[in-house]
């Protein structure tokens, strides 16, 4: 049975495959519906790539291997970024600041977890983490700003967005992932 530390790499490789992949895909669809958007989604999908290669680096020296469903990854995604960004501005919002979201509420019981226990260290993991959140938070603070109010619609999609993700990572760690996070709401509850 893979380690949790395994899991979490193969989801987090996953994971910024899926991205990299909903920004190709929203920079195609941008290039006719948004064009404006362009430069800043090039930007936004370089730092994908980079994420994905960072966490594939750790990956050879933690016994893990890479997620063996990147292609429902790259399919996801690519299907995601093709949808939200065939929907011009507000869709390129929705799904960046839904997939940001649901992944940082997951980075922050992946960096909890960690933390946690001194037998499970993994500072090179932890910093790897932490840096890609940081750069995580500033997407999707770019989508939050941007987002104009919410109507039924957009909720609809946001909710879809985030199910998605969710789905994908709950398959991508075999249900470790929704461990984490009640450990994790357990944990504080008894330092609260």
């Amino acid at each position: 049975m893979p380690s949790t530390v395994a899991r979490i790499l193969k989801v987090n490789h996953g994971g910024e495959h899926g991205a990299s992949r909903i920004y190709a895909a929203q920079i195609a669809a941008a290039r006719w519906r948004c064009p404006e958007l362009v430069p800043e989604l090039a930007e936004l999908l370089a730092h994908e790539r980079r994420h994905e290669q960072m966490f594939l680096a750790l990956v050879p020296s933690r016994a893990a291997r890479p997620c063996r469903l990147m292609p429902l990854w790259a399919l996801g995604g690519f299907a995601l970024g093709l949808m939200t960004g065939l929907a011009g501005r507000t869709g390129v919002f929705i799904c960046t600041e839904a997939v940001e979201r649901t992944v940082h509420r997951h980075l922050d019981h992946q960096l909890a977890w960690l933390a946690a226990d001194p037998a499970r260290a993994d500072p090179e993991l932890a910093e790897a983490i932490a840096a890609i959140q940081t750069e995580e938070e500033g997407h999707l603070a770019w989508a939050a700003e941007r987002r104009p109010p919410q109507t039924g619609a957009a909720r609809a999609l946001y909710g879809a967005v985030a199910a998605t993700v969710e789905a994908l990572i709950w398959l991508s760690t075999q249900g470790e992932s929704g461990r984490l996070g009640r450990e994790m709401t357990v944990s504080r509850r008894r330092v609260a």
